[in-house]
């Protein structure tokens, strides 16, 4: 039995459909070239470093030697140096020095242990098994009228209820009151469609009321199109339309505004979420303002999705009462469920 095999079978998640998928665990700008970066994903501890090339490396946190981490060691020579021997492995993960015997060639097995990793979005993506699709289509990410904001990390409990919060536009005039709803005038949620298809869980439109709706401050009228791509990865694109007649001319028609959404399962109760904003407005608002309205965002779905009991998500239908209103977290969690998903779920 080799050692990843056994570190898969006592570390984390054993679910073949999240083993097997791209998982974001850093932004690209989290990674310097010459530093170390320790990561966790589903209590799996690895470790991120960038060759002299600019390639991301990912590999489990440990020395195949004697299981120190790497993380403690450090870049010489483009090489990652164990801090406990002296080991020393080359980007293709294979040890070319061992400094007690510096004259013998290392042993074929002496080698890190490696994983898929790419970098797309801005972000550093990762799977611990074999990717069986490539990354989700973030479709504004290579549209240049697009501005593109990266906002978090944001710390959950629940990476699943996360997602959920995400998609459920019904949450807004009660968490985000005077931000994404209105508290005394809550919207009445009109049905919509949800369809499963190859990119995933898709939705027709959602009308709500936003007296915050945007960076611009502004009330608007948002039509919110839900996309679902993996358990874990979710994204919408809301169509604007300004409220007030004296404001029109501060956008128009073609106004959107994207959320691109990841979620790092840390462990089955602690979750890390990343997103990236994209918005074609003209004049385009600052980073900042961009930024301070995501912070308050997601510091307030926090602050009630980190009360939500139980912490793992119930994935049988028949252990909480859904609405009609609910049907994408219905569908969400029934896909879950059909997957085969056990980590994080109840």
């Amino acid at each position: 039995m080799s050692v990843k095999t056994i570190l898969s079978e006592l570390e984390g998640c054993t679910d073949s459909a999240l083993l097997n998928d791209w998982h974001v665990v850093a932004y690209s700008t989290d990674l310097e070239q010459g530093k170390l970066l320790p990561v966790t994903l589903m209590e799996r501890d690895l470790v991120l470093w960038r060759s002299a090339s600019g390639e991301v490396h990912a590999w489990d946190d440990l020395c195949i030697h004697r299981g120190a981490r790497l993380s403690k060691g450090c870049i010489e020579r483009d090489t990652v140096v164990c801090p406990y021997h002296g080991w020393r492995y080359n980007d293709q993960g294979s040890c070319v020095l061992i400094p007690a015997a510096p004259n013998e060639p290392p042993m074929k097995k002496a080698r890190a242990i490696t994983h898929p990793v790419k970098e797309r979005y801005g972000f550093i993506w990762v799977s611990t098994g074999t990717p069986e699709k490539d990354i989700p289509v973030f479709p504004e990410w290579d549209d240049a009228s697009y501005q593109k904001v990266h906002c978090g990390p944001y710390t959950f409990r629940s990476g699943y209820r996360a997602v959920e919060n995400f998609m459920d536009p019904s949450h807004f005039p009660f968490v985000h009151a005077g931000v994404n709803g209105i508290y005394d005038n809550p919207d009445p949620i009109a049905p919509y469609d949800v369809e499963l298809t190859e990119e995933g869980l898709v939705t027709s439109e959602v009308r709500v009321t936003q007296p915050y709706g945007d960076p611009r401050q502004i009330p608007v009228i948002a039509y919110y199109a839900y996309k679902c791509f993996r358990p874990l990865v979710a994204y919408f694109k809301k169509r604007l339309v300004i409220q007030n007649p004296e404001d029109q001319h501060l956008g128009n028609e073609d106004d959107r505004f994207c959320t691109f959404l990841t979620t790092q399962m840390v462990d089955q109760q602690t979750s890390i979420v990343r997103i990236c904003c994209a918005m074609n407005f003209n004049p385009q608002p600052t980073v900042e303002d961009v930024r301070r309205r995501q912070d308050i965002v997601y510091a307030q779905d926090a602050g009630i999705v980190d009360t939500q009991r139980p912490e793992r998500i119930p994935v049988d239908l028949r252990l909480e009462l859904h609405h009609r209103s609910d049907l994408l977290g219905q569908k969400y969690r029934k896909w879950i469920q059909t997957m085969g998903i056990t980590y994080g779920v109840f």
